[in-house]
């Protein structure tokens, strides 16, 4: 079969899967560098802000991870439990499970797949992702950032009937039309910065894939099969030119792959982030072949501070399956499609102001 008969699209990814896989027989690239190509499942138990109970310790004991362990299995068997697809519907008003959804129940425990242990960094397991500061939780969030959160939470409100789309102010509400939902119901992106950057764990589809090639390292994120594409040793883009996932570039310091990413759009991944977000990754081969993964938060609109921390990425024998997002995502019409009902069932018993 000739590229013609391929295509072009085709040929080009043959070419940069073969480029990625021009390495010596120990994991370098012929430069030589560490070769980061290959699949991760990045899912932990690990949270990404350490509970306040451990104050400022880093580490776990073996004890406290087992006993996170633990829990984890017994929480997942029992969210599990009702799967009778004959079951009722809930009762009007929910059935009192909290969490997304209305009230009225989301995922059972079946989707969840958030990893069955603690991240392990030098044998030790960790309290937090966050490192940096010391007490492993974000910064605290500017006083202008402050407000606009509140007023960000103001404007949900509880599934109950009545004229709830009014709202003071301009008078919209949080279903008035699609582009008032967030990205990620949206099929932009993947919620939680699952795609970043920084690139963070979720509740399901961790995995990833690195191809690396001398002038490229692409990225592919299970869930919503977003791309990044970091452009070996170029300069930024100009600052009018932004990107959902923002504009990345990278270099080698020494056997670490930096990755500097600027020109977000007004809504990064990051949650409570501005267009003037600034993050720097590192990717570092540990000893057992698979990826340290460090990164470092920059967002003067949003928080006091800058803030990062690190967790590895284990390398995985499963590879990337694809997320059809838009093509299952029959909840986001049925979203706007309750709202118009709630709206008429209000005026039709006089809710209307």
């Amino acid at each position: 079969m000739s590229w013609i008969q391929l295509g072009f699209g085709t040929a080009a990814v043959i070419l940069l899967v073969i480029a990625a896989q021009n390495v010596f027989g120990d994991g370098r690239t012929a430069d030589p560098k560490p070769d980061f190509s290959g699949h991760y499942d990045i899912a932990t138990l690990t949270p990404l802000q350490r509970p306040a109970a451990f104050g400022d310790k880093l580490f776990l004991t073996p004890e406290q991870a087992r006993a996170m362990e633990r829990r984890a299995a017994i929480a997942k068997a029992e969210g599990s439990k009702n799967q009778d697809p004959d079951r009722e519907a809930p009762p009007e008003g929910g059935d009192g499970s909290g969490g997304a959804a209305g009230n009225v129940g989301g995922y059972d425990t079946f989707w969840i797949d958030n990893g069955e242990t603690a991240s392990l960094v030098d044998g030790k397991f960790r309290t937090s992702i966050i490192t940096n500061p010391v007490n492993g939780r974000r910064p605290q969030a500017t006083p202008e950032r402050t407000r606009w959160f509140m007023a960000r939470r103001a404007r949900f409100r509880e599934n109950k009937g009545e004229a709830w789309w009014v709202h003071e102010g301009d008078g919209s509400g949080p279903y008035d039309n699609p582009e008032e939902r967030p990205l990620a119901e949206r099929c932009l992106l993947g919620f939680g910065s699952t795609s970043g950057p920084p690139m963070l764990p979720v509740l399901y589809n961790n995995h990833k894939r690195i191809v690396q090639t001398d002038d490229r390292v692409m990225i592919l994120n299970e869930m919503v099969h977003d791309v990044r594409v970091v452009r070996m040793n170029e300069e930024h883009l100009p600052d009018d030119m932004r990107r959902w996932l923002g504009d990345s570039i990278g270099w080698w310091e020494g056997d670490t792959l930096v990755v500097d990413t600027t020109n977000f759009t007004d809504q990064p991944a990051l949650a409570g982030a501005t267009r003037d977000l600034h993050v720097v990754e590192k990717f570092s081969m540990m000893e057992d072949g698979d990826v340290l993964y460090s990164f470092t938060v920059d967002d003067p609109n949003t928080w006091v501070a800058s803030w990062g921390g690190e967790y590895p990425w284990p390398r995985s024998d499963e590879p990337v399956y694809e997320y059809a997002c838009h093509e299952g995502n029959y909840s986001f019409g049925n979203i706007l499609r309750g709202a118009r009902r709630l709206e008429q069932d209000a005026i039709s018993a006089g809710g209307e102001e």
